[in-house]
């Protein structure tokens, strides 16, 4: 643990639009990092591409974390969101008493959990930058996972593909409990990062999407059906299989594409 405060400014709000646009309100008043936001509620919480990300009020940890990564080169700044997932993945799996690599990464921004060959998604990361490259860049990374949900209350539209902690552990999960290990891992993280460490290892063998044949969505509304061969390191992208590059192979990142399906219909 760190010397000085981990958290600059930490608040609990019972109901908001989305925690993401609290801290960045306090970043751009001038808080310091790392300054968090919890929501019991979120009535406009959203997701990538502006997805909404809705949960009923108590059921899921719904939280933001704001940075200034001054000591962060910009093209480093994705590895914000990676430890904030590696640290939820660690803080559930204990919490909610999970085997270790329970709770993988499913490119580029989903918490998921596979079981009895049917991958459902868990929670998701959002993260959002401004003035990157800049004297004061400034970067939001917002979590929401679903914890204490019963399978029956979960969205007739959703239930196919999502799960919760509660419903992968059968047993309750106490929010509490699980922000306060989740809190501890993610302060340890960034503490390393700012050192200039970065959990590759972990970061790379929770990645479920690696190995796997998937369908991107581009932007350009078409789609394109290939492999996954694995992550970047450096640039956090996803590199794929494809023939007509010299190598076989390329590089793809979060900006390039709408939406990334597994071969199993996630």
């Amino acid at each position: 643990m760190s010397d000085l405060p981990f958290i600059s400014r930490q608040e609990r709000l019972p109901s908001v639009g989305s925690t993401n646009d609290v801290v960045r309100a306090w970043l751009d008043d001038g808080t310091p990092e790392v300054c968090l936001a919890v929501a019991d509620e979120q009535t406009a919480g959203r997701g990538r591409d502006g997805r909404r990300w809705q949960a009923p009020p108590g059921a899921a940890l719904l939280t933001s974390l704001g940075f200034r990564p001054t000591w962060l080169d910009p093209d480093r700044t994705w590895r914000l969101a990676a430890i904030t997932s590696l640290a939820m993945a660690d803080a559930a799996e204990e919490v909610a008493g999970l085997k270790d690599q329970s709770v993988r990464l499913k490119w580029p921004n989903d918490l998921v959990i596979e079981a009895d060959g049917q991958v459902r998604k868990l929670g998701g990361v959002l993260g959002e930058t401004a003035g990157l490259g800049g004297r004061d860049p400034r970067a939001i990374i917002g979590l929401g996972i679903n914890v204490d949900w019963l399978a029956e209350d979960f969205p007739a539209e959703l239930a196919g593909s999502m799960t919760s902690l509660r419903v992968a552990s059968s047993r309750p999960v106490e929010l509490p409990d699980l922000f306060a290990a989740f809190i501890d891992r993610v302060e340890t993280r960034t503490i390393a990062l700012r050192a200039g460490h970065f959990d590759v290892a972990d970061w790379t063998s929770r990645q479920l999407t690696s190995g796997r044949p998937v369908r991107l969505d581009l932007p350009d509304g078409s789609s394109l059906d290939t492999r996954a061969l694995g992550v970047d390191t450096g640039s956090g992208g996803l590199v794929i299989e494809d023939l007509a590059a010299p190598a076989g192979e390329r590089t793809i990142l979060t900006g390039e594409i709408q939406h990334l399906r597994l071969s199993v219909g996630v």
